[in-house]
């Protein structure tokens, strides 16, 4: 039997140590592990707060991205629409610019083309009188001999004379 007081009296001996080392160590640590939980709990807390308070501030941004995201889509349709219309407007200028010029061009061909009929009446009308010239002196060349050269100034002088004598002394 007494090696079973032994073995008990062992395990007593085990079970009070273990109660003396965890209560030593449960005294002594007692403070710490709580400051430490304390502060592990708090850290705790204010983690769960900035993550709150990030996750509304986040939730907050991405509402703010949507709002603008959508006011950009309407300032990139707005935008379309008047580009649209400056569009419009500027061909319609450029059309009314181009109708403008062929009329500017079409008036100075009427008056270039004016200007050289004008021309070319003018030295038609030289041509013909130069011509008529010529041929009315080849034609008197040609009828005027020396004796009715003669004749003709005879007849003129007569009718001189005759103008002379009518109109009297003066």
């Amino acid at each position: 039997m007494s090696a079973e007081v032994s073995a008990t009296m062992d395990f007593l001996g085990k079970a009070v140590n273990f109660l003396i080392l965890f209560g030593g160590l449960t005294i002594a640590l007692w403070k710490p592990v709580k400051a430490m939980l304390a502060k592990r709990t708090k850290d705790v807390r204010d983690g769960i707060f900035q993550a709150g308070s990030g996750r509304a501030e986040a939730e907050a941004s991405a509402l703010e991205s949507k709002a603008k995201l959508a006011g950009l889509a309407a300032e990139v349709e707005r935008l379309k629409a008047q580009a649209g219309e400056d569009a419009k407007k500027e061909a319609e200028r450029i059309a009314r610019a181009a109708a403008a010029e062929a009329e500017r061009l079409k008036k100075l061909t009427r008056q270039e083309l004016d200007e050289q009929m004008r021309r070319s009446l003018g030295e038609l009308k030289s041509y013909a009188a130069d011509r008529a010239t010529v041929l009315a002196r080849e034609r008197i060349r040609a009828q005027l001999t020396p004796s009715r050269q003669s004749a003709l100034i005879d007849r003129s002088i007569d009718r001189l004379s005759k103008l002379h004598e009518e109109s009297g002394p003066r």
